[in-house]
């Protein structure tokens, strides 16, 4: 069993806070935190509050990522998926979707948006250094491995 980080949040919509759906989600719902309908054109992005703030712990991040279905069904994404939140940012938590399909979308009040998975990171400082150390795969980059 994991340990439950504890984490501060100010409600300042009408939304239940998130909560995970099952045991082993990693994720926890975000939902549109909105007093009327968001059309999506086609192409077209918006950000949409939750009324979220939230106080994460030193050397942690939230994620905010897209949700299968609503790629999957509708063509909505998140659109700098992952969304990384800070644990000095004390904004309200705020959804970049964007419609990449051919048909309006429509965002309504309640409706799950995105997923917010909390995740630890590790600081690093970058040494600067003349040479790497020699790898089997070297400096191959995009595709170098071919299509088996």
């Amino acid at each position: 069993m994991n340990k439950v980080m504890k984490i501060k949040v100010v409600n300042r919509g009408h939304q239940p806070l998130p909560a995970y759906a099952t045991e082993q989600s990693a994720g926890m719902d975000l939902r549109a935190n909105i007093s009327e309908p968001v059309v999506l054109r086609p192409m077209e992005r918006r950000l949409i509050p939750t009324g979220l703030h939230i106080a994460l712990p030193d050397g942690c991040e939230a994620q905010v990522r897209p949700r299968s279905g609503l790629a999957l069904k509708h063509g909505i994404t998140v659109l700098n998926a992952p969304g990384t939140i800070d644990a000095d940012y004390r904004g309200e938590v705020g959804v970049v979707l964007v419609n990449l399909s051919d048909a309006d979308f429509v965002v309504n009040d309640g409706e799950r948006i995105a997923q917010l998975v909390i995740a630890r990171y590790e600081k690093a400082a970058f040494i600067e250094v003349e040479s790497l150390d020699e790898t089997e795969r070297g400096q191959g980059g995009y595709g170098h491995t071919g299509v088996k």
